[in-house]
């Protein structure tokens, strides 16, 4: 520990692990928002390349665990339930990142900004889109499509499976589970790939696991949160979080 105050500062430090507990709370309760909340606050204290790898370790233990916590057989039965989604989300997150040279990043911000929160704004007034089950096979392949497209160019693939499982009507506990899975393999992905750039590092790696700490007694204090909502309170409350993800985006698109 006394390494890691000395590379990244003791007051830093502290900032960090309070914004990691409250990423690992908002997790815990509504299935999503780490990546938002830590990389804002992380990003305001510490270069983007710092942030980003002090995030990827507990994104994936707590992406893991959120997929894990009903036990290995319902995660086994989500993801064999939405196979096709999470096969092509990879398939595109990789093929994707091969452009993200060539497409402004600003851009892919702003329109994935705009409809994540128009979206979450017309359905918490009253609109409640409803998808047919028996589409839900072929609309797995086209939310793959489009959360990968995003996944790879800009990091952030959650939403557009946030806002599928919403028109589904999906039970709490099964998105929840099923976003921590959709997540865990894109976390795979962008770790390993973050390694080999050399983002993780002898020096980053050990502030990422110290975060873990925080991190994970959010999680669990979300979990507590999340059982204690009933299905409409947790509706509201995840759009509530996605409209705010949703102005994140925004935000990063116009540069602010």
């Amino acid at each position: 520990m006394s390494q890691i105050i000395a590379d990244f500062g003791a007051l830093p430090v502290v900032f960090a692990t309070l914004v990691m507990l409250l990423a690992g709370l908002i997790k815990g309760a509504v299935g999503f928002g780490m990546p938002m909340i830590a990389i804002s606050g992380l990003g305001s204290i510490y270069a983007a390349e710092i942030a980003i790898a002090a995030l990827i370790l507990p994104a994936l233990v707590t992406n893991l665990w959120q997929a894990l916590r009903n036990g290995p057989f319902e995660a086994l039965y989500s993801l064999r339930k939405y196979w096709l989604l999470n096969s092509v989300l990879l398939v595109m997150i990789w093929t994707s990142a091969q452009l993200v040279t060539r497409i402004p990043g600003h851009v892919l911000f702003l329109v994935l900004g705009t409809g994540v929160t128009g979206f979450g704004i017309i359905q918490i007034i009253g609109w409640r889109p409803s998808l047919d089950p028996r589409n839900q096979l072929w609309m797995q392949a086209v939310i793959g499509v489009i959360s990968g497209f995003f996944g790879g160019l800009a990091g952030v693939w959650g939403p557009p499976i946030l806002l599928f499982l919403l028109s589904l009507n999906t039970p709490k506990v099964e998105m929840v589970r099923v976003q921590g899975l959709s997540f865990l393999t894109g976390s795979v992905v962008l770790g390993a790939a973050h390694f080999n750039s050399g983002v993780l590092n002898a020096s980053t790696i050990p502030f990422s696991v110290a975060l873990l700490v925080p991190s994970i007694i959010g999680l669990i204090i979300g979990f507590r949160i999340q059982d204690a909502l009933n299905q409409e309170v947790f509706r509201k409350f995840t759009l509530v979080v996605l409209i705010l993800a949703g102005l994140n985006l925004l935000r990063r698109g116009m540069g602010w």
